[in-house]
């Protein structure tokens, strides 16, 4: 499995948003992009909070790039207090197909620069 995930960040299709505090990694999360859609692979977080920011900056960069969907595989509490919703398998199907024939655009991603876009756009 590592070597696959390296493999697609290579090709630009696995992407990682990372926390860092005094040189220290201290929260991530990491997933595939498909068309206009994240799959969420796994979060961890060491510190408070640091998960949370990863992903407020995932959304913004998503939002941006007008991704449609973030796939979180399976809900938790924390997903849900950050807002994440539960859909139904049919629904699920229905936007996997309307949202990952869009062209996938694959490369390395810019989250700073688009937070700063979200912020002022």
């Amino acid at each position: 499995m590592e070597d696959a995930y390296k493999n697609l960040h290579t090709l630009g299709y696995a992407h990682s948003v990372e926390a860092w505090h005094d040189g220290q990694l201290v929260g991530g999360l990491y997933g595939i992009a498909l068309g206009h859609i994240f799959f969420g692979e796994s979060m961890f977080s060491t510190m408070n909070d640091a998960s949370k920011v990863c992903l407020y900056h995932l959304n913004a960069y998503l939002l941006i790039n007008k991704f449609s969907l973030i796939d979180c595989q399976v809900p938790s509490e924390h997903l849900r207090s950050l807002g994440g919703v539960s859909i139904g398998r049919e629904e699920f199907l229905e936007q996997l197909h309307q949202f990952i024939k869009f062209p996938a655009d694959p490369g390395r991603w810019n989250l700073k620069r688009s937070v700063e876009m979200a912020k002022f756009g």
